[in-house]
């Protein structure tokens, strides 16, 4: 028995790991395509995140609350899919498709933490456009620093509490096998079918949670976007409505394409769905909403557009200034 198990009071486990059947029990064909395409997406995902918090970084004109809520976004983007992808990529070419005991719950902690503060963290952008639009003049006393740093701060400390609660109650449950889980990373509903007792309590308690984390913030979202598309349709200039329409739109799809596939698998822990439309719902909110989060947020505005072109550009410069003064040096040493 792992080592791991002695440490969650309650734990009778006689089983040290799991396995992750991922989507190895595809054809090849498809996990042949599936390899590169998993790939290309991290990829992409962290490189596009991770410029969009380069540049909101380092251009000061970038140093508003809607930019500072997206650095969070994208910072957590980054986590949430290197928590899935590499552990996905390795089923593909490792003989022992295993995850440790330990690691299985740090997994899903990590996963349910960010999962749940992406939840409240969209319902505060959204807030931070409502206020932007609706309220300009107020904007700035309304989303202050110590506001900003205050709403990121229970987003995040929130997320934590409550994966923390909801994982050390499933991982305290006795687990006698079987140890496979049908799916790619250790999400909550496959890991509760191989308890060895009755879970419809914890059922009960992650659907309660799902109402709590995903209607809760889903509810701001709307009304947010709501009193915004009034606002747009005051807009005298059929230019200005569509440019605002276009971005919150947008906006508004990513948001419901998280917050709909989530309630879906949370607050439904019990569904007819097989387990590979299970893996493909959850590919959703765990692998495409942070692929399109840096194209719908940031990467198509002309802001970040911008400050990119504006940090190449000085790059260039720089470089070509040290070229300019290698060649004076080397003209002076002649």
């Amino acid at each position: 028995m792992s080592s791991a198990n002695h440490k969650l009071p309650g734990n009778q486990s006689n089983i040290d790991e799991f396995i992750l059947l991922g989507f190895t029990n595809f054809n090849l064909k498809i996990q042949s395509f599936l390899f590169p395409l998993f790939l290309f997406i991290y990829i992409f995902t962290i490189l596009g995140n991770f410029t969009i918090i380069t540049v909101a970084t380092l251009d000061s004109l970038l140093h508003t609350p809607m930019y500072y809520f997206l650095r969070n976004l994208s910072f957590l983007e980054m986590c949430y899919i290197t928590v899935t992808l590499p552990k996905l990529l390795h089923t593909f070419v490792a003989r022992r498709k295993t995850i440790s005991f330990s690691a299985c719950g740090t997994q899903m902690y990590c996963f349910f933490t960010l999962g749940v503060t992406e939840c409240f963290l969209l319902a505060v952008m959204a807030y931070d456009r409502f206020v932007a639009i609706c309220n300009p003049l107020r904007y700035f006393s309304v989303m202050s620093k110590s506001a900003c740093l205050k709403m990121a701060a229970v987003s995040w400390v929130s997320g934590n509490l409550i994966s923390l609660g909801q994982t050390a109650s499933i991982f305290s449950l006795p687990y006698c096998g079987p140890n496979l889980i049908n799916h790619f990373f250790c999400d909550i509903p496959p890991v509760l079918k191989l308890a060895c007792t009755d879970v419809s309590g914890n059922e009960i308690a992650v659907s309660v949670t799902g109402f709590l984390v995903l209607p809760l913030p889903f509810a701001l979202v709307l009304y947010s976007y709501g009193r915004i598309i009034a606002a747009i349709t005051r807009i005298s200039t059929s230019k200005g409505r569509k440019k605002v329409f276009s971005t919150c739109a947008s906006h508004f799809i990513s948001v419901t394409l998280f917050f709909g596939t989530g309630a879906f698998t949370y607050v439904r822990v019990k569904t007819s769905n097989t387990p590979d439309n299970d893996k493909l719902l959850s590919l959703l909110y765990s692998v495409v909403t942070p692929l399109l989060n840096p194209l719908i947020y940031s990467l198509r505005n002309k802001e970040v557009k911008g400050g990119l072109k504006k940090l190449v550009q000085q790059k260039v410069g720089m470089k070509e200034t040290r070229q300019s003064i290698n060649v004076i040096s080397k003209n002076n040493d002649k």
